[in-house]
Parts: C-alpha cells; structure tokens; sequence
C-alpha cells in the first residue's frame, strides 16, 4: 500500500544523552522547533504555553490522561477562538479562508501532543490500547527501527476510522438493510451526505441499462456511485481512482455489496481508456488546496478534477451518451467560485446541459447558526447535471 506518510526526524537530550525518534503523520506539518518530554504533572496550560512557542511534547505518561490533556487544550483553544469578536464587514469567503486558517491552528495545537510507537505498532504508554489492528488497516505493513512516534490526535483519528471500517455506513439509496453498508477505509472520504446519492437514486438510467451499455464512474472513492449505478441496472461500470487507498477500499465495498459481475475498480488518473455511454462524476465541491489525504474529497485545488473531468467528456462518449455531474453551489455562495463560472465551463468544453435536477443538503451544519459558514450553508443546493455535447464527441 502506497500512502502519503511523512516522517520527520525529532531530536532531543536528557542530560548527557542524546535522542532521535521518527515523527509519523500524514499530515503536511513542519518541524517543530523544539521537542519536550511531558508527563502526567503536566498542566494544559504548560502545555499550550509551549506549543505556542513551537514545541511538540512527547508524552511518556498514562495514555487516558494524555487524552485528557488534549480535551483539556481543545476547550483553550476553542474558547480563545470564540472569544474573538466577528467582523461583520467580512466576505464569504475571508470568513472561509479565516475558518480555514481557525481549523489550522487548532489541528496544529492539537496534534502537537505525541505518544510513542513501537514497531510493532504497540504504544508503550499505560493503559493504552490495542492499536495495531487499526494501524495495520491504515499503514499496511511498514519497517523501521526503534522507537517511533505518532500524533495523539492523529492515532484517535485512525482507531476512529477502523471503528467505522468495521461497522460501514448505511447508505439508503442502495436498497434495504443489511447489504446496504460501505465501508470507508482510512483517508478516504465517508458518503454520509446522501441528497447527492438521491439525486442519483431517481435518475433516468433506462437509456444505460441495455445489456452492452457501459458506463464510467470517475474518481470512485468509496465505490459508492458505482454500486448505485450496478443496482438500477447498469450492467457494466468501471470504477476509477488515483489512490491506492482508496483503490482498495472500492474494490473491497464492490464485493461486500455483491456488485463485482459488473463494477470493475481501475487505476487511473480521472478516465480509464475508451468511451463510454454514461460519464458519470461527483468532484471535490471546493475549490481550495487540500492539507491532508481526506481533504482530497472536499477540496479541489483550482478545480483541476471538475476542469479535467468537463474537458475529457467528449473524447470519452460514445455518441448519444451522457455525462452526468453531481456539484454543490456553496463555491458560489462562500465566493470562492464565480456565479455562472460551471456554465462556463461546461460551455467551453464544448458541453450543454440537457437537465439539471436539484435537492437541499439535510445533514446538521446546514442547520446549525452557530456554524461559521452557517449563511452559505443555508443557501446551498445541490445538482445533478446531464451534458452531452454540442458537437460529435471525438474519436479515440
């Protein structure tokens, strides 16, 4: 398994002694510029101190009351966050990119509390618990020697994922109970917003279910829209991705919901070769630069995914198919794309839009005042649009 795993060289003395450790994370983070060893004597507010003034910890105490230190640090930081007054001249989108930057810095505090990790990944701290399992799902098999170390927050955040890895989530567009779960591998994104599988779920694809109908589903994920598409009958789907985590997990959801006679997952950057008769993609929603591997299903830096999938259209469809493409708004209603800039575009693929359906988000930050974008989030739809082009598609 190929994973994006950073390893960062952490030094530090005890008396006469000198030490180096390997920090593991995924995230993109910088070196710290200074490593202390904490304990349980430690107090939150020592420890916001230092990580303020650049220090990571590295925590050799019972693993509970390191949890507890970081519940302790992210009620500081939250309540320093809340303190600060809003400006009501702010922009939609300053108030994401200062939300953004707000979701940095605590990311940055909280993760900056480490716990040791052996090669076997065991964690040699009291009573902590038994983590291999769940690092063996995320990090398949890796070698190094001597003591290692991990972010607490980041090592929750695995356990956490491998939990739902074995519970799966219900997706009701898939049918009923119980072969209706997906289960989402570490860093790739979890389908918990169903009005865009809705959308899918009502429609027409009685021109795609004859028996030599193919369709393309680009940039799978989770495999999702693939198995939804297997189930209204579409006999044949090739499923593509880029990750190989997340070519895993696809090709691991296409045989626990029983799909594999006609799903078939493939490495490839957006298109696999040929044309097919259905296109169908649900892109990153958010035009803005990813900083770790489970951002990549939100944000699209500089909407090369939504560029790249509009202007292969034509050279992959066959003619008198369609391309279907599922889009959120809310880039429009945070500014961070211009009203009329996906018409745009879809025009300059040499693209039109035969329908467009829509259907409002329900899941609970659109409902929620307190949520910094709460005003965007409020407005936003989300569309299911059917293209086909102006002119012939092109010829392989």
């Amino acid at each position: 398994m190929a994973i994006d795993l950073h390893r960062h060289t952490l030094t530090w003395n005890e008396g006469a002694d000198h030490y180096t450790t390997q920090w593991m994370t995924e995230r993109l983070v910088s070196p710290p510029k200074q490593v202390l060893l904490a304990d349980d004597t430690v107090t939150a507010d020592m420890a916001y101190r230092d990580i303020m003034q650049g220090a990571v910890l590295l925590y050799r105490g019972d693993f509970q009351n390191a949890k507890q230190l970081m519940s302790a640090l992210a009620r500081r930081v939250d309540k320093r966050k809340g303190s600060k007054k809003a400006k009501p001249e702010v922009t939609p989108a300053h108030a994401f990119h200062l939300h953004r930057q707000s979701q940095a810095q605590r990311a940055r505090v909280l993760n900056s509390i480490l716990v040791p990790l052996n090669a076997d990944f065991s964690v040699p701290l009291r009573r902590a618990p038994d983590v291999h399992e769940a690092l063996q799902a995320a990090w398949g098999t890796l070698q190094w020697q001597g003591l290692a170390c991990i972010s607490l927050r980041e090592l929750l955040g695995l356990i956490g994922a491998f939990e739902w890895r074995k519970k799966g989530v219900e997706i009701a567009a898939l049918g009923a109970a119980p072969n209706n779960r997906v289960f989402p591998f570490y860093g790739v994104y979890s389908p918990v917003r169903g009005e865009y599988l809705d959308l899918l779920a009502k429609a027409d694809v009685k021109p795609f279910v004859r028996p030599d109908a193919l369709a393309f589903d680009i940039g799978t994920g989770t495999a999702v829209i693939a198995a939804l598409l297997a189930r209204r009958g579409v006999p044949r789907i090739l499923a593509t991705e880029l990750d190989t985590r997340a070519l895993e997990c696809a090709a691991f959801n296409v045989q626990q919901l029983g799909v594999q006679q006609q799903v078939s997952v493939v490495q490839a950057d957006l298109f696999p070769p040929g044309q097919a008769d259905l296109l169908v993609c649900n892109p990153p929603w958010l035009p803005a630069k990813p900083v770790a591997a489970i951002e990549r299903a939100i944000y699209d830096d500089n909407s090369a995914m939504l560029k790249g999938y509009l202007n292969g259209v034509k050279t992959h469809l066959k003619p008198g198919g369609r391309a279907w493409l599922l889009m959120s708004d809310l880039a429009e209603h945070l500014g961070l794309r211009k009203p009329g800039e996906l018409q745009q575009w879809i025009a300059q693929a040499d693209l039109r839009v035969v329908h467009v359906s829509h259907t409002r988000p329900v899941h609970s930050k659109s409902l929620d005042p307190s949520d910094p974008l709460h005003q965007a989030r409020k407005q936003e739809v989300t569309s299911l649009y059917v293209l086909e082009p102006v002119s012939e598609p092109e010829a392989l």
